[in-house]
């Protein structure tokens, strides 16, 4: 019979599909509890509680060195996000702390994710941004500005691998209306400033 072949060979794939679509499932439903907890970083480091963002990231470190183990070959694209989340605390959490953005070897992550985690970490910078110029803090709101000026200048040249970064020229684009509007506003505060600091001179 022809088919002698075909029921063992389709019963060994079926155990190995079997396998691969369990681990997916496992890493879709326990990587959101890494996203959750990098989210949950990023609000208490605009809250200004950085020692909670922290204790948050490495929740999320430790849940996701754990669940790599079972992301193997196609398998991997499934921590990407997580990883992207993870990237963005991190660095978050380097520019607040005003030390160096750790690199994507120091990070434990894939490039892909390290990348889309820097884009995605300039929105948050702007946030902050925005935050301290209105509490008034401006030389802290310039240096937030110039490390975001400076992350999207060296990650604009990435759009050219938007096939396999997926998102990464959507993301770049997006980031350059953000670092020129931030631009603007740090220009504009700057200016007020320095016309209340000249009144100020008149009135004595």
């Amino acid at each position: 019979m022809t088919l002698k072949n075909v029921k063992p060979s389709l019963n060994k794939i079926s155990k190995t599909l079997g396998g691969i679509q369990d681990s997916r499932e496992f890493l879709l439903k326990n990587t959101r509890e890494i996203i959750v907890l990098c989210s949950r970083s990023i609000i208490a480091v605009h809250k200004n509680d950085t020692k909670t963002g922290k204790d948050n990231l490495r929740k999320a470190e430790s849940l996701l060195k754990k669940y790599k183990k079972k992301a193997t070959g196609d398998l991997r694209r499934y921590i990407i996000t997580p990883e992207q989340e993870f990237v963005e605390a991190a660095c978050l959490i380097a520019v607040v702390e005003k030390k160096e953005i750790p690199s994507d070897k120091k990070l434990g992550v894939m490039p892909e994710s390290y990348v889309l985690g820097l884009l995605d970490c300039i929105g948050e910078l702007k946030r902050m941004v925005f935050d301290k110029i209105r509490i008034g803090e401006v030389d802290e709101a310039t240096r937030v500005f110039e490390v975001m000026e400076n992350l999207y200048l060296q990650l604009y040249t990435f759009s050219m691998y938007d096939k396999v970064v997926k998102e990464a020229r959507r993301k770049i684009d997006v980031n350059r209306i953000l670092v020129d509007d931030v631009r603007s506003a740090i220009t504009e505060e700057k200016r007020r400033t320095e016309l209340i600091k000249t009144l100020k001179k008149f009135e004595k």
